[in-house]
C-alpha cells in the first residue's frame, strides 16, 4: 500500500536535525512519495536540493504563500521567484492564495499577488495549490473569473463546509485532507462522506497540523496513516481501496 504526501515543508528548520531518518521512515511505512511546497524565494534553493537528493520522492513546487506578501516588496519577490522558472522543472505552483486572518490589511497586494501566479498556472499548465485562510468568497470570486482555461489543483489544508467543498470540486480541485479530520471538534467529518473519494488528495502539511493523538506536536509525513485510518473509518472502505483511488488521483493530477 502507498500514499502521497501532497503538501508538506519537509525543508524546514523543524527537520535538520533528522530529515533523512523522518523521510526513509516514512518511505518504509509506504508513504513513497513527497510534495514540497515554497513559501517565498528563499525557501526554493533548500527544496530544490531535497529533490536533487531524493529524486522521484520529493518533488518541488513553487509559489509565494500569502503570509509572505507584504507591500514593501512583494513585486521583488515575485521576480526573484519567477527568476526559477528559467534554470528548473517544478511540479505545481504553490502554495498560493489568500490568508485574512491576520494580515486583511494587505488585503490588496494579496489579490494582485494571486493573480499574478495565477497567470504562471495558465502559461504552464500546472496544478495550483491554493491557501486559504478566512477568505473563500474573495477566494471563489477570483477563481470564478478565471475560468477561460481548466484549472487542475489541490485547496490545500480545507477546513470548509460542504458547500464549499462543492464549490472547490466545481473549479476543478481537490480536497486536500490532513490532521483536521482527527479533531474532535472538526465539523468536516460530518459531511465529507458526501464528497466523492475521486474529489480528495491526503497531506500532512508538516511540521504543521499534527492529527489527534500528536496535536501540538511536531508533524510528520508518517502521521498521515493516521488520517488515512480516519477516512477508511468514515466511509465504511478498507484504507487499502482508499489509498488505491487517492494514489489514482495525484497520479492524474501531477502526471497529467
Amino acid at each position: 500500500m502507498k500514499i502521497t504526501d501532497t503538501h508538506t515543508h519537509l525543508y524546514m528548520k523543524q527537520f535538520d536535525d533528522d530529515r533523512d531518518f523522518i523521510i526513509k521512515k516514512a518511505i518504509h511505512n509506504g508513504i513513497d512519495k513527497f510534495y514540497l511546497p515554497s513559501i517565498d524565494h528563499s525557501t526554493i534553493t533548500k527544496i530544490v536540493k531535497l529533490e536533487k537528493k531524493y529524486p522521484n520522492i520529493c518533488f518541488s513546487m513553487i509559489g509565494l504563500h500569502p503570509s509572505k506578501v507584504h507591500p514593501y516588496n512583494f513585486k521583488k519577490e515575485l521576480k526573484n521567484i519567477e527568476k526559477w522558472f528559467h534554470k528548473h522543472s517544478f511540479s505545481a505552483i504553490g502554495e498560493i492564495g489568500m490568508d485574512l486572518h491576520l494580515e486583511k490589511k494587505f488585503f490588496f497586494e494579496q489579490e494582485y499577488v494571486l493573480k499574478h501566479q495565477i497567470q504562471w498556472v495558465k502559461n504552464t499548465n500546472l496544478p495550483i495549490i491554493i491557501h486559504c485562510r478566512k477568505a473563500f468568497d474573495p477566494l471563489f470570486n477570483i477563481l470564478s473569473k478565471e475560468k477561460n482555461f481548466i484549472i487542475k489543483g489541490i485547496f490545500h489544508c480545507f477546513s470548509g463546509t460542504l458547500e464549499q467543498a462543492q464549490k472547490i470540486i466545481d473549479f476543478g480541485l481537490k480536497l486536500g485532507i490532513g490532521g483536521m479530520i482527527t479533531f474532535k471538534k472538526n465539523p468536516i467529518s460530518s459531511f465529507i462522506k458526501k464528497i466523492d473519494l475521486k474529489n480528495i488528495v491526503l497531506e500532512t502539511d508538516s511540521p504543521y497540523l499534527s492529527p489527534h493523538p500528536f496535536r501540538g506536536k511536531r508533524n510528520e509525513p508518517i502521521y498521515i496513516k493516521i488520517i488515512l485510518k480516519k477516512l477508511s473509518k468514515i466511509y465504511s472502505i478498507s484504507e487499502k481501496k482508499i489509498s488505491e483511488i487517492i494514489n489514482l488521483n495525484v497520479k492524474k493530477l501531477f502526471l497529467s
